[in-house]
């Protein structure tokens, strides 16, 4: 029998699982997705390190990425984030150095003109540092915990002393199981849920615009810091920027059978831009998760029409009202980093999300004290997506004792730095309580 069986090989799994194979549990990793070095583009959540693979932005705060600071309180959630910092840097992440967007007199000024600026500490490691301390991570966790790739739970049983799990070769016994599927482990995760007699209650979505202009516009305050966040409480709701990438460039992501634009660190490249990108995200808030995946298909799904298809417009053109046409595009100022279609986003996008935007840029104007230049770029359209939330205790156990649910698939977490620190969070519980 196993002392823990984790369900998801994503970073909280990893985090998890390290800090209970230094406290010598017996773990068991089980995940549907393939080892590190098998991984494709497409398989953009599946397998070992999740999206941990991708950008490797860790934003150390507990005021944004999720609710933990809300489950644990803002000093416990800071100092696990330290933590989590620090076992980054055990295998590497010091390659690169930590940076803070605090700027007092960016966040005076912001205030002035109805903004407000989001301080974090962010190390953002990029995908090829990401890979590369993965990759150190699952060769240590190989020489103490058991693994199981391409493998899928079909059942979990309650029993008096544990759960007996079974796939379709084998089946296990487990003291403890904890869910760390993440957001693409959702719908399994339901069918396990229903069984056991569990629920999850409302879904947040988030869709976005994301934003290609001069990277001059925002260097003066950039002088100290790489980037800066900033959130806009409109009638709609608190739209915030994410992902800021000066210098970088916009690529596509697959996730959820959709194509969207993402930003990448100038650092994948070997030589940077002279644009910066960000997606200014407008949070949404769903009874169901079908409901939720309904909406994001109905936007996003029909701007992709089956294929990769992801739509562009200057921004001239979308305060005048018109269509982009690909011709201007190729004269425009702002070089455009992704091929995407020329058109025009008030055909394509929801009309709050156009609303939020045009009052947003209107207030970054005046942060900025100059008018954006009417060759910035719009794409459309960006998501993020969530799992239902999941009534757990302060240590992420369900109503179900010894079964757990951390990271994004408990609906608490929405980034990588309160992912892993929820599964140091409860590594550490579970190693200073002991089952009798």
């Amino acid at each position: 029998m196993y002392d823990v069986t984790i369900i998801g090989a994503g970073i909280a799994g990893i985090f998890l699982a390290h800090e209970l194979m230094e406290q010598g549990q017996t773990v068991l990793l089980i995940d549907a997705g393939k080892p590190l070095a098998q991984r494709t583009k497409r398989e953009s959540y599946l397998g070992f390190g999740g999206l941990g693979k991708s950008e490797g932005k860790y934003n150390y705060s507990a005021g944004f990425g999720g609710e933990l600071a809300e489950k644990l309180g803002a000093e416990t959630t800071l100092r696990l984030m330290q933590q989590v910092d620090a076992l980054l840097c055990r295998y590497g992440a010091d390659e690169v150095a930590s940076y803070s967007t605090s700027n007092p007199v960016l966040a005076d000024r912001a205030k002035v003109v109805g903004l407000e600026t989001i301080e974090t500490t962010v190390r953002h490691l990029g995908t090829a540092l990401s890979e590369r301390i993965l990759r150190r991570l699952e060769a240590v966790l190989h020489e103490h915990v058991i693994f199981r790739f391409e493998t899928s739970v079909a059942t979990i049983e309650q029993q008096a002393d544990g759960f007996l799990l079974t796939t379709e070769h084998e089946t296990f016994s487990s003291q403890r199981v904890v869910f760390a599927t993440g957001r693409s482990g959702t719908a399994w995760m339901q069918e396990q849920l229903r069984a056991l007699g569990l629920a999850q209650s409302k879904t947040r979505l988030d869709l976005g615009i994301r934003i290609e202009m001069e990277e001059t516009a925002f260097r003066t305050f950039l002088q100290d810091t790489f980037e800066t966040k900033l959130a806009y409480a409109s009638a709609a709701g608190t739209a915030v920027t994410y992902c800021m990438n000066p210098k970088g460039r916009i690529i596509r992501k697959h996730q959820e059978g959709l194509i969207m634009p993402d930003g990448q660190n100038f650092r994948e490249q070997d030589s940077g831009t002279t644009n910066l990108n960000f997606t200014l995200f407008l949070p949404r808030y769903f009874a169901t998760l079908e409901e939720a995946n309904h909406y994001a298909a109905s936007v996003i799904g029909q701007i992709n029409q089956g294929t990769d298809r992801i739509v562009v417009q200057r921004l001239g053109d979308l305060r005048a009202g018109r269509s982009t046409q690909s011709g201007a595009l190729a004269e425009n100022k702002v070089r455009p980093t992704l091929a995407a279609t020329a058109g025009n986003l008030i055909e394509e996008v929801p009309g709050t999300d156009i609303t939020v935007l045009l009052e947003f840029l209107e207030r970054l104007e005046q942060l900025l004290d100059a008018p954006l230049s009417n060759d910035t770029l719009l794409y459309g359209m960006d998501g993020k997506f969530y799992a239902p939330m999941l009534s757990t205790s302060v240590t992420f156990e369900t109503d179900i004792p010894g079964l757990y649910a951390i990271g994004d698939c408990s609906g608490v977490t929405h980034s990588l730095s309160q992912a892993a620190a929820s599964g140091l969070h409860l590594g550490q519980h579970l190693t200073q309580k002991q089952p009798s």
